[in-house]
């Protein structure tokens, strides 16, 4: 058997906000043979393109991450990019995978996938207990979607593929730009964006009831090389922080820690998503290992510095 820091590790989004801090975890475990074409490189949702990509690099693991991604603004606006094309590039890379007798394929999914009213903490069995969350819904479901495809072809043609679920993300590096932004880079923008104008307040959407669990973006790398390397089960497993916050508190860090001083104005006629997250994350601690290990407002207090010395450059990135 190929000892794991000698193989071939093929990424897609490898440039991207996870992408990147995943190469960094391989290379920390001496993994150097590293293949991330960039969708300059290669249109993973043409299906001959990914064929001959994962062809042509002959890779003993694929780890896939590359996809459409937005807040609950473009989750809304964009439902039918969200859903084909994270359909499209799931059911590509798998189908090139299971051509090229890719050793083991590793799907990043989402706990968008979950019903909209999952018991906290999810366990991995609640899966297809009810519809998800209508903002989340197209994406969700088509992540989702390639959960079944590895287990069907696992089934049939004995492919070796494994889904993971990362709550959440945060971290240095994350997308800022209001189009694309999640919770917490977008909060973090809008306070620091106050904070230096001198305004007296800031409007946030929704009512700040909902809950959300987040996970810094390195704890979940090294979660997804974990399973890479150790885990090869058909059942899907989380990958969490087992901290879940309230909205309304996250606010307050985020205030405090950029030094804004002013109102929080909530607008209740925004949504507010899912209305409680929070996996279990005992599965991933049983089956390989991994314990998130960064503390919440360290990561956060890292996260606002990253911003404010990389403004520019955040603000722009919207991949």
């Amino acid at each position: 058997m190929i000892r794991f820091e000698q193989q071939r590790v093929f990424l897609t989004g490898g440039s991207g906000f996870l992408g990147q801090a995943v190469t960094r975890t391989l290379e920390a475990r001496g993994v150097t043979d590293i293949v991330a074409p960039t969708s300059a490189d290669v249109d993973f949702l043409d299906r001959a393109q990914t064929d001959a990509a994962v062809a042509d690099a002959a890779p003993d693991v694929i780890i896939h991450m590359a996809a459409l991604v937005g807040g609950i603004g473009a989750n809304m606006e964009n439902p039918g990019s969200l859903y084909l094309e994270n359909l499209m590039l799931g059911t590509n890379m798998i189908e090139a995978a299971r051509a090229a007798d890719v050793a083991k394929t590793v799907v990043v999914g989402t706990i968008c996938s979950y019903p909209k009213h999952t018991p906290v903490p999810f366990q991995e069995t609640s899966l297809w207990n009810g519809y998800p969350e209508e903002t989340n819904a197209p994406y969700g479901i088509a992540k989702l979607a390639q959960l079944t495809h590895l287990q069907a072809n696992r089934q049939q043609y004995g492919q070796v593929g494994i889904y993971l679920m990362p709550t959440n993300l945060y971290g240095p590096g994350d997308k800022f730009h209001p189009d694309v932004s999640h919770v917490i880079p977008a909060l973090i923008r809008k306070c620091v964006m106050a904070r230096d104008a001198g305004a007296d307040e800031i409007e946030v959407w929704g009512t700040g009831g909902a809950s959300r669990e987040f996970l810094y973006v390195n704890d979940a790398a090294a979660g997804i090389v974990a399973a890479a390397e150790h885990y090869d089960g058909p059942e899907p497993v989380n990958l969490g922080a087992n901290r879940e916050m309230l909205i309304k508190e996250l606010v307050e860090i985020i205030a405090e820690l950029s030094g804004f001083e002013g109102r929080i104005r909530w607008d209740d006629s925004r949504p507010d998503g899912q209305p409680r997250r929070c996996v279990d994350p005992t599965q991933a601690k049983e089956r390989f290992g991994f314990l998130a290990a960064t503390d919440f407002r360290d990561g956060l207090a890292e996260t606002i510095a990253w911003f404010e010395s990389n403004r520019e450059a955040a603000e722009a990135r919207r991949n």
